[in-house]
């Protein structure tokens, strides 16, 4: 793209021009001759981010590619091709499927069931209290309980959640972003009371709260004081916990919010670079913190846009992570998470949601995700149920010990294709990273509401061509059928939410009160300096500060933040 890159091409120039002439044939004998007498369906192609797709590629489209400079080969550098040597040859994804609701009780029966059919690892939602920071008996959390994910609000609800899981034996990702280091504390103080050393567990917090800001909104604090929880996170990581990912810089909720592929790539990546730049502005080394970096995509519905979004995305972050003074390849890869598209789910004809998921899923495998998360197909009307969960589960391992599409890596590697749509990808997300560096960087350039008009334009322009039918989703605006809903649907325990208060009201009775003051009172003191906060976290919940108590310390120091409205 955009003139002949130094170096040795993949095609010569004689082969080029050969190429040229056959296809000017092409176009003038065969395929207009065949537009004339049966007209394409559609008077323009398009990807979903609005690319223009030609009839067809040939080594014209990527005549400029220097394949040791560009694509090179798995497990090097720019890692365009997967992060590991061997891929899946080796061992496939880990398959993770995300769950949570109700009580701790409830969620954890839910997780030995996905154990007991072949999940490789946990993924936690959490619901929306917890996501804000409150207990479940504060008056905001009212009607709320468990209804998108579980209930957490002290150290003994997470010491149900995972009661009978060994923390060192599975890894665990948890979806938390304002009050993810307080949630990752009681992680690993319940690791710790089950003598597990910290350096032996293993996971992920999404601890994203850039993102939060553009797309999902579930923020407390103002983003500097955010940032440096995250950095705090960082580097308590690296020292202490070495086998944990520290944040899962996150695409998927900006997708979910109505982005583009292009607008998901280039937004996630921004914020990626931000929290990098952010901690070596606090004196962190690269190379200490880097590898503990992880991302999370979305895979909709655009197959091989979403394959070329991601493998453009391991190039981008390898170079631009290099230019930023990383040494070690481990600094330079991208470990990424995905999970298929929510927003693409049809509450009609629930039972296609199966096809979709399979189609997102063998895309994020084809474009070399390290872990998955296939959606059940009844989750645009409820939270799954055990045998919606089971078989998207089993979407993961049919794929995984069935297709053959393990075998051998990167198999759409060389499509021209393929290589065409990844450097168009990579070229539009550079546009974007200038837009925003003109603005000064991504924190002025959510408080100037640039990222959040660019998603709602564009989930706008979606809307409207599903509304004018001329983007058909099928069984909502084409292919309708008028039949009642028959597969089982998940019913919360409405005691549920009662049960969780009486444990609090339990808690705050039998625990040691004065501790707990005293260790309240370290962590507001250490929050109006610049110490490392995670030791004074860790502190309070070991002595059963609620969730809810630890925030509120943070927010008299911290504030909150309040989004400023747009128009």
């Amino acid at each position: 793209m955009g003139g002949v890159k130094p170096g040795m091409t993949m095609f010569d120039g004689k082969m080029l021009d050969n190429i040229k002439k056959q296809k000017s044939y092409w176009e003038e004998n065969c395929y207009s001759e065949a537009v004339k007498k049966k007209p394409e369906r559609k008077d323009s192609f398009e990807t979903l981010s609005g690319i223009s797709v030609k009839p067809v590629y040939t080594p014209l489209d990527v005549g400029d590619i220097n394949y040791e400079q560009d694509i090179s080969f798995p497990g090097m550098y720019p890692f365009l091709r997967g992060i590991h040597a061997t891929m899946y040859r080796s061992r496939v994804w880990t398959m993770r499927q995300f769950a949570g609701f109700g009580t701790a009780e409830e969620t954890n029966k839910r997780y030995k069931y996905l154990l007991e059919h072949g999940e490789t690892g946990l993924s936690v939602a959490f619901d929306y209290p917890t996501l804000y920071g409150y207990d479940t008996d504060h008056p905001m959390a009212r009607g709320e309980f468990g209804k998108c994910g579980v209930a957490v609000s002290s150290l003994k609800d997470m010491e149900i959640l995972f009661d009978g899981i060994p923390l060192d034996k599975i890894t665990t990702s948890m979806t938390i972003n304002g009050p993810a280091a307080i949630i990752w504390a009681m992680y690993i103080a319940n690791a710790e009371k089950q003598g597990i050393p910290k350096d032996r567990i293993g996971g992920t917090i999404q601890n994203d709260i850039l993102k939060e800001y553009i797309a999902q909104k579930s923020f407390i604090f103002p983003p500097e004081p955010s940032l440096r929880l995250i950095i705090d996170t960082f580097e308590y990581g690296f020292k202490h916990v070495p086998r944990w990912n520290t944040i899962s810089i996150s695409g998927y909720h900006i997708r979910e919010a109505g982005s583009t592929a292009v607008q998901e790539l280039a937004f996630t990546l921004a914020d990626g670079l931000e929290y990098v730049k952010a901690a070596m502005q606090r004196g962190l080394k690269i190379d200490d913190f880097a590898y503990r970096l992880s991302f999370f995509f979305n895979a909709h519905n655009d197959f091989f846009e979403e394959i070329a979004k991601y493998r453009a995305a391991r190039r981008i972050w390898a170079r631009e992570m290099k230019k930023l003074g990383a040494k070690k390849n481990r600094s330079l890869w991208m470990r990424f998470h995905t999970q298929t598209a929510g927003c693409t789910l049809t509450a009609q004809q629930p039972e296609i949601n199966i096809v979709r998921v399979a189609i997102q899923a063998l895309a994020a495998v084809l474009g070399g995700t390290q872990s998955l998360h296939t959606n059940s197909m009844d989750e645009a009307l409820a939270l799954p149920s055990e045998k919606a969960v089971r078989i998207a589960l089993r979407t993961q391992q049919i794929i995984a010990e069935e297709t053959g599409v393990t075998n051998t890596i990167d198999p759409l590697g060389g499509s021209y294709y393929v290589e065409w749509l990844t450097e168009k990808m990579e070229e539009e997300t550079y546009k974007y990273f200038d837009q925003i560096e003109k603005l000064g960087g991504v924190i002025p350039a959510i408080e100037k509401g640039f990222f959040q008009r660019e998603i709602a334009k564009s989930a706008y322009r979606y809307q409207k061509e599903v509304d004018e039918q001329k983007r058909i989703i099928v069984g909502v605006n084409k292919y309708q059928l008028d039949e009642p809903i028959t597969i089982p649907i998940l019913k919360v325990d409405e005691k549920g939410e009662q049960h969780q208060i009486n444990r609090l009201k339990k808690l705050r009775i039998e625990r040691n009160q004065t501790k707990v003051k005293k260790a309240l009172d370290r962590l507001r003191k250490a929050a109006m300096g610049d110490k490392n906060l995670m030791p004074y976290i860790l502190e309070c919940v070991h002595a059963y500060a609620t969730l809810g108590e630890t925030c509120d310390v943070l927010r008299d120091v911290f504030g909150e933040y309040k989004e400023p409205i747009l128009y």
